[in-house]
């Protein structure tokens, strides 16, 4: 059996015994002080049942000052009806604790009713008085903390949201780049040359299958994002021919870790488009994964293009890396890191550093065909 005080709930043998904590108390208080007065001829017993009297009926009335506070708060800015409505509660609750006090005492003593009342109102108004406010404080005091824990709680959830929302965003800005630009490149093959036209769209379908597929993830496996990024650099071979090749060096230990999805695709594109897009001669692009510590280390380098100044972090890098920088920062925090250099003797190496951990549950994204 529960006893509900506002929104909590409470056994009702505990509740009854955190009042018999209260009872003990001013019973004990009671005795000591008629001891120290020198005026005692009630044994202690007498004072437990005077007491229990009291505070049990506080007891059983606690519920219904729960109920007043919370239909007539006392909230800032403080109002007069408030106020004025509870000091009145006040005083009906008072008189119904002494009225319902002096009524059980009549069983217990040989005086009357009235006698009884004027004896509980000159002994235990004040204190009466004041127990109901000490309840209507713990009420206002537990109602505010629930308040304030709702809040931070809807503030949380609202953070979440808008943190996945704006990486959704970024994810559909990024899709649309890299997919406008390969059908670009295979619009430039299909009167050259319509077989590598026709893998090219091939590949092109099994990444549109990937994307649009019910997956909204914000992170893979590396394992899968090299599988995407497989096609993709598949259909960049074809487009460049003996011009491009690549090389991917992975750590065993780094194939299990969460990456976020999509993450390495425009780092290589921006290689391919500030390299061998605009530069004479071949290319390698090379994609590196090991483990350091605590942290997963990618590396993703070019041979045959320079850093150059632009608006884009600094880099002349574009879109890709602006997201690139915004998803690590809205995934990772501070912990996450994005950074681009020079290699020697020609080159630019885009070092990517991510928290390591293994990809929680089984990856669930959208099965690809590595063609």
């Amino acid at each position: 059996m529960m006893v509900r005080l506002g929104n909590t709930q409470i056994g009702l043998f505990r509740y009854l015994g955190l009042w018999g904590g209260v009872v003990l108390v001013f019973a004990v208080q009671g005795f000591m002080q008629d001891v120290m007065n020198g005026s005692t001829v009630w044994s202690i017993f007498d004072y437990l049942r005077w007491s229990m009297i009291e505070w049990y009926t506080w007891a059983a009335l606690t519920p219904l000052v729960f109920q007043l506070a919370t239909r007539y708060p006392i909230q800032p800015p403080v109002r007069l009806r408030g106020l004025g409505i509870q000091l009145l509660a006040s005083l009906g609750v008072t008189m119904l604790v002494i009225l319902i006090g002096a009524f059980v005492s009549t069983a217990f003593e040989p005086s009357s009713f009235a006698e009884q009342v004027k004896l509980f109102v000159g002994q235990h108004f004040a204190t009466d008085l004041l127990a109901y406010w000490l309840v209507f404080a713990i009420q206002q005091a537990m109602q505010f903390h629930a308040e304030k824990t709702r809040r931070e709680i809807e503030a949380s959830q609202m953070a979440t949201e808008l943190a996945q929302s704006r990486l959704r965003a970024l994810k559909s800005q990024l899709q649309p780049h890299f997919l406008f630009n390969t059908l670009h490149a295979i619009a430039t093959l299909l009167d050259e040359d319509t077989l590598s036209a026709e893998d090219m769209l091939l590949r092109l379908s099994e990444l549109l299958r990937a994307f649009l597929e019910d997956y909204d993830g914000q992170e893979v496996s590396l394992r899968r994002e090299l599988v995407l990024l497989d096609l993709y650099l598949g259909i960049q071979r074809i487009r460049f021919k003996d011009r491009l090749t690549t090389r991917i060096y992975v750590a065993p230990d780094t194939l299990d870790c969460a990456v976020p999805s999509l993450i390495l695709q425009p780092i290589v594109e921006n290689a391919i488009a500030h390299g061998i897009s605009k530069r004479v001669g071949v290319d390698c692009i090379e994609i590196e994964s090991r483990r350091e510590g605590d942290t997963l280390c990618i590396d993703v380098r070019n041979h045959n293009s320079k850093l150059e100044a632009g608006p884009a972090s600094g880099s002349g890098h574009g879109i890709g890396l602006s997201n690139t920088e915004l998803r690590l920062r809205e995934l990772y925090g501070e912990v996450a890191q994005v950074s681009l250099g020079m290699i020697w003797p020609e080159g630019v190496i885009c070092r990517l550093r991510l928290p390591f951990r293994e990809i929680d549950g089984l990856d669930d994204a959208p099965e690809v065909a590595s063609l």
